[in-house]
């Protein structure tokens, strides 16, 4: 295998005409130089340099190396540069998969941030529920997903790297002019006889656990992802809902009351990475604004 540093050595020596003269361009001894040129040599598989009495001169395979060496030195050197400025944050990119409300609350003051921080790594975006967010970090297509998760599954996400950021109680959500609108706390119980409208499947299943645990199945009459649309759903009087806190900060309530609901439903949610991927300095970074940006 032809390494750089022999190419280099290659290199001065055909400058120089000499041993001793790369040497003393390269700031080492003669017989390192000669033992360099062996060693280039041995790899090549043929004689790269004639050595007459004190000139050196390249043999045709040495002129074809030479040739060569300085465009794979000076790719190695730029490779080398680009390495270290995304070690250094001057430059990266991060592929970033987030959950709706995640998306409009956790995700723009943590990249305002990091951009703030290190202006040369550049972020991507796209919304993906768990767990499809979960296999597409899995499968290689982003660096970062930020998931949910209700109870203590965590035998799901064993093989990530998982960075807690906040556990996101749900509150419940019902008509401005409900029995219920000015209650402090509300048993999940006494909206058993209620027309439902839940979210995203994950969270449509933990709804029919919690309520089948509370002694009913909830009527689902209305399904969406879309939690302005649950809003105006429970507004217009058509049903009752929960949705995550987290949600709640980024849409506005017109129409509705939120209640709090027993007993307490919290998701957890979690930044996720690969463990090779968290050795990344980006995506370490991103990880890091994330967990400042979640509320405490």
């Amino acid at each position: 295998m032809i390494e750089a540093r022999h190419l280099r050595v290659l290199r001065a020596v055909a400058a120089t005409g000499s041993f001793s003269a790369a040497a003393r361009r390269l700031g080492c001894t003669q017989p390192a130089v000669s033992q360099q040129m062996k060693a280039l040599e041995a790899s090549a598989g043929t004689p790269l340099l004639v050595r007459t009495g004190r000139e050196t001169r390249l043999t045709q395979a040495g002129e074809v190396l030479v040739r060569h060496a300085s465009g794979i030195l000076a790719g190695l050197t730029a490779a080398e540069e680009e390495i270290a400025a995304i070690a250094g944050l001057r430059a990266g990119r991060v592929r970033l998969v987030s959950f709706p409300s995640g998306s409009s609350t956790l995700v723009p003051t943590a990249l305002a941030a990091l951009r703030a921080a290190h202006p040369g790594t550049r972020v991507s975006l796209v919304e993906a529920e768990p767990p499809r967010s979960v296999e597409m970090l899995r499968e290689g297509d982003c660096d970062v997903a930020l998931a949910f998760r209700y109870g203590s599954a965590a035998a799901e996400w064993d093989d990530l790297v998982v960075r807690p950021l906040l556990a996101d109680r749900l509150v419940g959500l019902v008509p401005e002019g409900h029995r219920l609108a000015d209650a402090d706390s509300v048993a999940i119980a006494d909206l058993a006889d209620e027309s439902w409208i839940a979210g995203c499947p994950r969270c449509r299943c933990q709804l029919v656990e919690v309520c089948e645990g509370a002694g009913f199945t909830p009527r689902i009459d209305f399904a969406t992802d879309d939690h302005p649309a649950v809003i105006g759903l429970v507004a217009a009087g058509l049903g009752v809902a929960v949705l995550p806190g987290l949600a709640m900060e980024s849409v506005r309530l017109k129409g509705a009351r939120t209640v709090a609901v027993e007993p307490a439903v919290q998701r957890e949610i979690v930044a996720l990475t690969l463990p090779d991927l968290a050795q990344v300095p980006a995506v370490a970074a991103t990880l890091d604004q994330l967990a400042l940006a979640a509320p405490r």
